[in-house]
């Protein structure tokens, strides 16, 4: 069985991984350990941990742990937002270019790929954030918010606006967490819970339906098992 060890960038991001992926990757002879989160820096020998403020610990920790693991059957990959990502992460300055946020993000994971250098490494940046793929259908919404119905058709007829939800724009009062905040603002303190309880009431299928980055990716870790058996 291949194990994939994964660095969240917080703790919705990490129980995201650890309540619908594990099981589902299970299913392919591919072992989720407990995702760790990722890395703000050593401060009197302790590593600090959840948010992405600068690149460089992210980086080293990633490679301790690279170096710590060095079994080839031992993959490692990432689950950080386009929103927001640190001025310092490689290859920042060159996808600043690009138009298409499609073209950016893939810039950016070929950078991070080529800087931590080390072929079981699979970077994953989310477009534009986690929250994209709870937009994959805003009716799961209710299943959690039901007195906010007239919000949730809200944040439907947004959605019927894009042709996929992680092309919704990372501005800072319009990105899909904002958006979201703007019609519950209870989300905002409640997402590291609330956000995989709606991911998992939308259902992987629908997910990778509408979001073809997060598809591309999963379908990624779907193959590290080169010995699986076809589902």
């Amino acid at each position: 069985m291949a194990r994939l060890l994964l660095t969240a960038e917080g703790y919705t991001e990490q129980r995201f991984a650890l309540e619908l992926l594990k099981e589902h990757l299970a299913k392919h002879e591919v072992y989720l350990s407990k995702p760790r989160l990722a890395s703000l820096g050593k401060k009197k020998g302790h590593v600090h941990r959840g948010g992405l403020v600068r690149y460089e610990p992210v980086k080293e920790d990633i490679r301790r742990w690279l170096k710590e693991d060095q079994d080839s059957n031992a993959y490692f990959t990432t689950i950080f937002d386009l929103y927001a990502l640190p001025g310092d992460f490689p290859g920042s300055d060159e996808a600043s270019k690009l138009a298409d946020p499609r073209a950016r993000v893939r810039k950016l994971e070929e950078a991070f790929g080529e800087d931590i250098q080390d072929p079981r490494f699979i970077p994953y940046i989310q477009l534009h954030e986690f929250e994209a793929i709870l937009l994959s259908d805003p009716a799961a919404f209710d299943c959690l918010y039901q007195e906010h119905a007239r919000q949730i058709d809200q944040l439907k007829k947004l959605c019927k606006d894009y042709k996929s939800p992680e092309l919704i724009d990372d501005g800072e009062q319009s990105a899909p967490s904002k958006r979201i905040e703007k019609e519950i603002p209870e989300y905002h303190g409640a997402k590291a819970t609330a956000g995989p309880i709606i991911a998992a009431e939308i259902g992987l299928e629908t997910i990778r339906d509408k979001c073809p980055h997060f598809n591309d990716w999963l379908t990624q870790l779907e193959g590290l098992n080169k010995n699986a058996p076809d589902q």
